[in-house]
Parts: C-alpha cells; sequence; structure tokens
C-alpha cells in the first residue's frame, strides 16, 4: 500500500493517566523444544486510561501478539495481563469470552460487518448477542459522532470502506468498552479515508476518553496517538511521547535495520 500523505493532527499529550491495560512479564511461546518461538519476551508495558497508545515494530516483532494478549484474545504462556483488576490469563476461556464481550471493543482492517445486517444491525449485535438492549440515548450519540445517522439502513455492500470500519468503530463503542483495540485499523482505506479514521479514532478519545490501542505500521497514523510503544524480537525497545510521524519514522528504520 501507498505511503499515506495525510496531514499530522495537533494534540497534546496531558499528564500522567492510570492503566487501563497492565502486562507484567509477559512471555508467549508458540510450540515446544527445538522449534518454539518466542513472540513476546517478558514485556512489561501499561496502556493508559483515556488514552490513544499506538504499538509498532517490524515485520515478526511481535506486535499482533501484544495485541491478543492485551485484549484476552489469547493468554500469555507467562507473566500477567491486568484489564481492570481482572486478571486476564487466569480466566477460563468462557470467561475471557465474556470480558471480551462486555469490557473490550475491537476494530480490524477487515471491518468483520454481517452482510445480510444493515447498519443499525450490525452496530447493536455484540449488545444483542449478549442479551443486552441498547442505551438509546447512547447509541444515538454514538452514530451521531461517527456521522452514520443517514446510512442506518443501509447494508454493508452499499456503503464505502470508510463507512463500513465507521460502522465497526460504532459497534465497538456501543457496550462503552474499557479499551478499544485497532488492528491496522485504516490497512485497507485510501490515504483520505485513512486520515478521516484516524482522526475519529483521535476524537472518540478526546471526547469521550475512550482509551484506544491501536496495531499500526503507518509512521502518519501513529501520529495520531499520545504514545508510542516499539516492539522488536518480541520485546518493547522504546517508547515516545507525544510522537510526529518524522520521528516515528526515523526509529522504525532503525529498528528495521
Amino acid at each position: 500500500m501507498a505511503t499515506k500523505t495525510t496531514q499530522e493532527p495537533e494534540h497534546t499529550l496531558g499528564t500522567a493517566l492510570p492503566d487501563a491495560v497492565r502486562l507484567d512479564e509477559v512471555s508467549k511461546i508458540y510450540g515446544r523444544g527445538e522449534g518454539a518461538v518466542i513472540a513476546l519476551d517478558r514485556v512489561t508495558a501499561g496502556l493508559r486510561s483515556g488514552g490513544f497508545t499506538a504499538v509498532m515494530g517490524p515485520s515478526g516483532s511481535g506486535k499482533s501478539t501484544f495485541l491478543h494478549c492485551a485484549a484476552g484474545l489469547d493468554a500469555p504462556t507467562s507473566g500477567s495481563v491486568q484489564l481492570g483488576g481482572a486478571d486476564i490469563g487466569a480466566l477460563s476461556e468462557a470467561k475471557r469470552t465474556a470480558l471480551r464481550r462486555e469490557r473490550v471493543g475491537f476494530v480490524f482492517q477487515a471491518f468483520n460487518l454481517l452482510p445480510s445486517l444493515n447498519v443499525e444491525q450490525n452496530i447493536s449485535l455484540p449488545l444483542r448477542l449478549a442479551g443486552r438492549r441498547p442505551d438509546r440515548t447512547w447509541s444515538r450519540e454514538v452514530i451521531e459522532r461517527v456521522g452514520l445517522e443517514s446510512r442506518l439502513k443501509h447494508r454493508p455492500a452499499q456503503l464505502s470502506g470508510g463507512q463500513q470500519q465507521r460502522v465497526a468503530i460504532a459497534r465497538a463503542l456501543l457496550t462503552r468498552p474499557e479499551v478499544v483495540f485497532a488492528d491496522e485499523p485504516t490497512g485497507a482505506l485510501d490515504t483520505r479515508t485513512s486520515g478521516d479514521i484516524l482522526s475519529l479514532l483521535r476524537h472518540i478519545v478526546d471526547a469521550f476518553g475512550q482509551t484506544v490501542v491501536m496495531v499500526t505500521h503507518d509512521p502518519l497514523a501513529a501520529a495520531y496517538a499520545d504514545r508510542v510503544l516499539y516492539l522488536a524480537d518480541g520485546v518493547v525497545v522504546a517508547v515516545d511521547e507525544a510522537p510526529t510521524a518524522d520521528i516515528v519514522a526515523e526509529r522504525m528504520t532503525h529498528l528495521g535495520a
């Protein structure tokens, strides 16, 4: 995909915030014996509540595994992951599933919308699966914030890629999650649409106090965050506060080398 040329946002880093998610000495090993692969190697990191954290690293650095462990999609081999006082790694698969459904939101590169449902139905699907009714006031506010008021009866095939990603963001927000995890959320979008989606993620942090954690390969995308964690070979090797695209690009060049 071509390098994005979206104008960098302007934002300032506030005072230190408590951690929404905390990883302590987290390791994740796939396989056994000589064929074992260490995807994360004793990682300790905090993801700040009410902040926007980007996670970056070269291919194979462990950033996707980091997200999966932090979000409860996978259990660490050792160490602990704390989300709102719950040790995710110590939970059964059933309890991890419940925690993800009730306390975590997800936005993926592929949108993951159901083609047979309209926008309104796709947004409310997680609550319906949990047997809960949407809060109409909150639902209306979320839909207005993401700019989908005129698209509620449309199906995904009738939407642009950016509009589909807005549906995915609204769906992630509707449950009022403690954290929204975004995995390459602009990877399938063009330059202008990518900027719109990144501005929207920035907006929900600033307007709602929402915690957002985004895995990305794009320095311009990372510049929307308050903070960037860099991984290499399964280890957090650097952190930048109030990043700019130039700082991130230079850091990534050195990591790639």
